[in-house]
Protein backbone atom coordinates (compact mmCIF):
# COMPACT_ATOMS: atom_id res chain seq x y z
CA UNK A 1 0.00 0.00 0.00
CA UNK A 2 1.05 3.68 -0.81
CA UNK A 3 1.38 5.75 2.48
CA UNK A 4 -0.43 9.26 1.77
CA UNK A 5 1.03 12.77 2.51
CA UNK A 6 0.65 14.20 5.53
CA UNK A 7 -2.30 16.87 6.34
CA UNK A 8 -0.30 19.84 6.49
CA UNK A 9 -3.85 21.23 8.07
CA UNK A 10 -4.03 18.58 10.52
CA UNK A 11 -1.15 20.13 12.77
CA UNK A 12 -1.25 21.81 15.90
CA UNK A 13 1.27 24.33 16.55
CA UNK A 14 2.11 26.46 19.82
CA UNK A 15 4.69 28.55 18.52
CA UNK A 16 6.18 29.77 14.91
CA UNK A 17 9.58 27.50 14.54
CA UNK A 18 11.10 29.67 11.85
CA UNK A 19 13.51 30.83 14.73
CA UNK A 20 13.14 28.47 17.66
CA UNK A 21 14.06 24.97 17.82
CA UNK A 22 11.01 22.46 17.26
CA UNK A 23 9.68 19.49 18.87
CA UNK A 24 7.60 17.11 16.70
CA UNK A 25 4.94 15.27 18.28
CA UNK A 26 3.82 12.20 16.78
CA UNK A 27 1.02 10.50 18.46
CA UNK A 28 -0.42 6.43 18.55
CA UNK A 29 -2.20 3.88 16.60
CA UNK A 30 -6.38 5.12 17.02
CA UNK A 31 -5.35 8.65 17.78
CA UNK A 32 -4.95 11.85 16.27
CA UNK A 33 -2.67 15.56 16.77
CA UNK A 34 -4.48 16.61 19.82
CA UNK A 35 -3.59 13.66 21.65
CA UNK A 36 0.11 14.30 22.55
CA UNK A 37 -0.57 18.02 22.37
CA UNK A 38 -1.56 18.97 25.77
CA UNK A 39 2.60 17.89 26.29
CA UNK A 40 3.68 21.28 25.30
CA UNK A 41 3.04 22.14 29.12
CA UNK A 42 6.06 19.86 30.41
CA UNK A 43 8.45 20.54 27.23
CA UNK A 44 10.97 23.48 28.04
CA UNK A 45 10.62 27.14 26.79
CA UNK A 46 12.28 28.33 24.01
CA UNK A 47 10.63 25.18 22.06
CA UNK A 48 7.73 25.58 19.30
CA UNK A 49 5.94 22.10 19.13
CA UNK A 50 4.16 20.80 16.60
CA UNK A 51 1.75 18.05 16.46
CA UNK A 52 1.01 16.08 13.37
CA UNK A 53 -2.05 13.76 12.40
CA UNK A 54 -0.87 10.60 11.25
CA UNK A 55 -1.89 9.91 7.51
CA UNK A 56 -3.54 6.89 7.57
CA UNK A 57 -7.04 5.50 9.25
CA UNK A 58 -7.03 2.07 11.33
CA UNK A 59 -9.50 -0.25 10.00
CA UNK A 60 -13.32 -0.08 11.08
CA UNK A 61 -14.69 0.32 14.01
CA UNK A 62 -11.20 2.10 15.35
CA UNK A 63 -11.30 5.77 15.17
CA UNK A 64 -8.53 7.99 14.76
CA UNK A 65 -5.63 7.55 12.79
CA UNK A 66 -2.06 5.37 12.19
CA UNK A 67 0.93 5.71 10.49
CA UNK A 68 1.34 2.19 9.44
CA UNK A 69 -1.48 -1.01 9.52
CA UNK A 70 -0.77 -3.46 12.21
CA UNK A 71 -2.28 -6.80 11.49
CA UNK A 72 -2.40 -8.46 14.87
CA UNK A 73 0.36 -7.29 17.27
CA UNK A 74 3.08 -9.54 15.22
CA UNK A 75 2.34 -7.80 12.12
CA UNK A 76 4.83 -4.77 11.83
CA UNK A 77 6.33 -4.40 8.53
CA UNK A 78 9.41 -2.10 8.81
CA UNK A 79 8.98 -0.62 5.43
CA UNK A 80 5.71 0.66 5.91
CA UNK A 81 7.45 2.20 9.24
CA UNK A 82 9.84 3.53 6.88
CA UNK A 83 7.50 5.16 4.46
CA UNK A 84 5.50 6.55 7.38
CA UNK A 85 8.85 8.03 8.09
CA UNK A 86 9.40 9.29 4.82
CA UNK A 87 6.24 11.01 5.06
CA UNK A 88 6.97 12.85 8.12
CA UNK A 89 10.65 14.04 6.75
CA UNK A 90 8.66 14.67 3.30
CA UNK A 91 6.14 17.04 5.75
CA UNK A 92 8.65 18.67 8.07
CA UNK A 93 10.97 19.84 5.25
CA UNK A 94 7.93 21.69 3.51
CA UNK A 95 6.84 23.18 6.72
CA UNK A 96 9.69 24.17 9.33
CA UNK A 97 12.64 23.72 7.28
CA UNK A 98 13.84 26.87 8.56
CA UNK A 99 14.16 25.19 12.10
CA UNK A 100 17.33 25.91 14.34
CA UNK A 101 16.58 21.68 15.88
CA UNK A 102 14.11 19.31 15.59
CA UNK A 103 13.36 16.55 18.08
CA UNK A 104 10.54 13.93 17.08
CA UNK A 105 8.68 12.75 20.27
CA UNK A 106 6.53 9.96 19.75
CA UNK A 107 4.36 7.69 21.71
CA UNK A 108 3.88 3.88 20.31
CA UNK A 109 3.42 3.95 16.38
CA UNK A 110 4.75 7.63 16.48
CA UNK A 111 7.76 6.26 18.51
CA UNK A 112 8.92 4.09 16.10
CA UNK A 113 8.33 6.75 13.32
CA UNK A 114 10.49 8.89 14.93
CA UNK A 115 13.43 6.15 15.34
CA UNK A 116 12.63 5.47 11.62
CA UNK A 117 12.87 8.59 10.76
CA UNK A 118 16.18 9.07 12.68
CA UNK A 119 16.98 6.71 10.71
CA UNK A 120 16.48 7.68 7.15
CA UNK A 121 17.58 11.10 8.12
CA UNK A 122 21.23 10.77 10.74
CA UNK A 123 21.55 14.63 10.27
CA UNK A 124 18.33 15.87 10.30
CA UNK A 125 17.22 15.71 14.18
CA UNK A 126 18.71 16.86 17.03
CA UNK A 127 17.03 13.90 19.57
CA UNK A 128 14.59 11.56 19.75
CA UNK A 129 12.19 10.63 22.39
CA UNK A 130 11.01 6.99 22.12
CA UNK A 131 7.34 6.18 24.48
CA UNK A 132 6.39 3.09 24.58
CA UNK A 133 7.58 2.05 21.03
CA UNK A 134 10.38 0.15 19.74
CA UNK A 135 12.79 0.23 17.01
CA UNK A 136 12.26 -1.25 13.24
CA UNK A 137 14.35 -4.41 12.14
CA UNK A 138 15.70 -4.49 9.26
CA UNK A 139 18.97 -2.36 7.58
CA UNK A 140 18.65 1.34 6.25
CA UNK A 141 21.38 3.56 5.09
CA UNK A 142 21.93 5.45 7.67
CA UNK A 143 22.62 3.37 10.06
CA UNK A 144 26.09 3.35 9.85
CA UNK A 145 26.31 6.81 10.30
CA UNK A 146 24.00 7.08 13.41
CA UNK A 147 26.58 4.61 14.77
CA UNK A 148 29.39 7.61 14.59
CA UNK A 149 26.73 10.34 15.44
CA UNK A 150 24.98 8.99 18.43
CA UNK A 151 22.46 11.34 18.58
CA UNK A 152 20.58 11.18 22.33
CA UNK A 153 17.50 8.86 22.56
CA UNK A 154 15.17 8.53 25.88
CA UNK A 155 13.44 5.56 25.69
CA UNK A 156 10.46 4.98 28.27
CA UNK A 157 8.27 2.05 28.41
CA UNK A 158 6.60 0.02 31.05
CA UNK A 159 6.87 -3.03 32.61
CA UNK A 160 3.45 -4.28 31.85
CA UNK A 161 3.04 -3.43 28.21
CA UNK A 162 1.59 -6.19 26.83
CA UNK A 163 1.12 -4.17 23.26
CA UNK A 164 4.26 -3.82 22.09
CA UNK A 165 5.96 -8.07 21.36
CA UNK A 166 8.69 -9.38 23.22
CA UNK A 167 10.61 -9.48 20.48
CA UNK A 168 10.28 -5.59 19.65
CA UNK A 169 11.11 -5.00 22.82
CA UNK A 170 14.47 -6.99 23.01
CA UNK A 171 15.56 -5.86 19.27
CA UNK A 172 15.67 -2.27 20.84
CA UNK A 173 17.14 -3.16 23.29
CA UNK A 174 19.80 -4.61 21.61
CA UNK A 175 20.14 -1.91 18.84
CA UNK A 176 19.62 1.23 20.32
CA UNK A 177 22.96 1.53 22.11
CA UNK A 178 24.61 1.17 19.75
CA UNK A 179 23.05 3.90 17.32
CA UNK A 180 22.32 6.18 20.14
CA UNK A 181 23.42 8.18 23.36
CA UNK A 182 20.75 6.21 25.43
CA UNK A 183 18.34 7.27 28.04
CA UNK A 184 16.31 3.87 28.98
CA UNK A 185 13.35 4.01 31.57
CA UNK A 186 11.46 1.04 32.58
CA UNK A 187 8.66 1.90 34.84
CA UNK A 188 7.03 -0.64 36.89
CA UNK A 189 3.85 -1.55 36.68
CA UNK A 190 3.33 0.85 34.00
CA UNK A 191 1.26 -0.20 30.79
CA UNK A 192 1.05 0.82 27.62
CA UNK A 193 0.73 4.16 28.55
CA UNK A 194 2.76 7.11 29.66
CA UNK A 195 3.29 8.12 33.58
CA UNK A 196 4.03 11.25 35.65
CA UNK A 197 7.08 9.81 36.63
CA UNK A 198 8.15 9.56 32.88
CA UNK A 199 7.04 12.92 32.18
CA UNK A 200 9.57 14.10 34.85
CA UNK A 201 12.42 12.50 33.15
CA UNK A 202 11.06 13.65 29.81
CA UNK A 203 11.23 17.16 31.15
CA UNK A 204 14.49 16.39 32.77
CA UNK A 205 15.79 14.73 29.57
CA UNK A 206 14.59 17.81 27.02
CA UNK A 207 16.06 20.22 29.15
CA UNK A 208 19.47 18.71 29.85
CA UNK A 209 20.05 17.40 26.30
CA UNK A 210 18.43 19.16 23.83
CA UNK A 211 20.57 22.15 22.05
CA UNK A 212 20.15 23.54 18.67
CA UNK A 213 22.56 22.07 15.83
CA UNK A 214 25.41 23.35 14.65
Amino acid sequence: MQTPPLDSDAVLWSADPEARPLIVLLHGYGSDERDLFALRERMPDPYAIASVRAPLAPPFPLDGYSWYPIEGLQSRDPELVTAAAARLIEWLDDAAASAPAVTLVGFSQGGAVALQAMRLAPERFDAVVNLSGYAAGGDLPGDAALAERRPPVFWGRGSADAVIPEAAIAHTTDWLPGHSELVGRIYPGLAHAVSAAELDDLAVFLHGRLTPRA
